[in-house]
């Protein structure tokens, strides 16, 4: 790698260091790392939205020593929007707010258009931008400690700040470093790529130290980039690097679909969609009986139903058992294996908890007219790779 720029080091050492953090330890009980009980419990709601946590220790350490971490959360506007990206990341942020962090979300219009989102078109990804946040406000995320940013704003704004970050991370990375993170946009390392896509991959590592975030909430699809700012902490001698908290990622609901697929209808629930769609999608989702691994139902059941309503309801007729309210997944997942938990009982119970989830959000887009309006764009564009 080049060698260090003295100003980029110094400026991130100087402006961006949030906390001291102590060497690693095992334990809250171990001498660096002090837990009270209410950071314990804060330590436990933060953790509890990751499928990885890069590095615990670290997390403990921030949560003991900074009563207001930054967390950085991001989404290209690209089309109409899933379950994930909907009702997962209302849970995650409310949950993140409620331990006192504050949560910047980085609307990355640049970064759509660089990645040929909405054919590039900037005004496009502008409304599907708007059309995000209405559907977070009618699904019940919490406004407070929430910002939401516009990255051509935000940049535009502190150009002199932000770009030197970006040429430093560029020089200091080869060409395959770099080409190893274009998963992060939905890419393979083989594909032809532009100039602007071997760009977007700094950039994105940029904004975690442009936006001063402790902590980089993001899906484990994102994970290569947030390493690769890890990296750059030790390159250039920051000692505190971001935490990585990746959350799990929803597969489609086909069969070997591992991710959702705005381009399928049936691969995913969108936020929008009617009782009847959502009633067909999970008719026809792949549910295989006694089959928990790999199982999309149960995936749904596991990180959107129980985190919603903190229990999950199947509906049976006296015969087959009558109805019954399980409190955890573990015991969802014992009786489907076992049987006793038949696959159109279980996809009958996730239908009704899904519309009971979608209503608030199918009522605000038929009411409100400026909702209503930005639907009705959106469905109109035409979904770009």
């Amino acid at each position: 790698m080049a060698e260090q720029s003295p100003d980029i080091a110094n400026t991130l050492s100087s402006d961006m260091e949030a906390v001291s953090i102590s060497p690693a330890q095992p334990s809250s009980s171990t001498p660096g790392i002090e837990m009270s009980e209410e950071v314990a419990k804060r330590y436990q709601i933060v953790r509890s939205i990751g499928e990885e946590c890069v590095q615990d220790d670290e997390l403990k350490n921030l949560l003991a020593k900074k009563a207001t971490p930054i967390c950085y959360d991001g989404f290209e506007p690209s089309g109409r929007m899933h379950i994930a990206q909907g009702v997962m990341k209302v849970i995650n942020v409310n949950k993140l707010t409620s331990a006192g962090c504050r949560v910047k979300i980085w609307i990355a219009d640049w970064f759509a258009q660089l990645n040929n989102k909405m054919g590039g078109d900037l005004k496009k990804i502008r409304v599907v931008g708007e059309y995000f946040q209405e559907i977070w406000k009618a699904a019940g995320m919490n406004g407070d400690n929430v910002e939401f940013l516009w990255s051509s704003e935000e940049i535009n704004a502190r150009a002199d700040k932000y770009w030197p970050i970006v040429m430093d991370i560029a020089r200091r990375n080869k060409l395959p470093r770099i080409t190893r993170c274009v998963t992060i946009m939905g890419r393979n390392e083989k594909d032809e790529m532009s100039a602007a896509q071997i760009l977007y991959p700094c950039m994105q590592c940029a904004d975690i130290f442009f936006l001063e975030a402790d902590i980089c909430q993001l899906g484990m699809d994102q994970r290569k980039v947030n390493m690769l700012a890890r990296e750059y902490c030790d390159d250039i001698k920051k000692k505190n690097k971001p935490i990585v908290l990746s959350h799990h990622m929803l597969p489609g609901l086909q069969q070997g679909q591992e991710k959702m697929s705005k381009s399928d209808p049936l691969s995913a629930i969108f936020m929008e969609d009617e009782e009847a769609e959502v009633n067909v999608k999970i008719k026809k989702a792949y549910c295989p009986p006694k089959i928990v691994q790999g199982n999309p139902c149960l995936e749904y059941i596991q990180y959107i139903i129980l985190p919603w309503f903190d229990e999950f309801t199947v509906e049976r007729n006296e015969e087959y058992g009558g109805n019954k309210t399980y409190n955890n997944f573990e015991d969802i997942a014992a009786e489907y294996e076992s049987g006793e938990l038949h696959p159109g009982d279980l996809k009958k119970g996730l239908t009704n908890a899904l519309n009971k989830i979608l209503q608030p959000i199918r009522d605000h887009f038929k009411t409100d007219a400026r909702a209503k309006n930005l639907l009705k764009q959106v469905k109109a564009y035409r979904v770009t790779k």
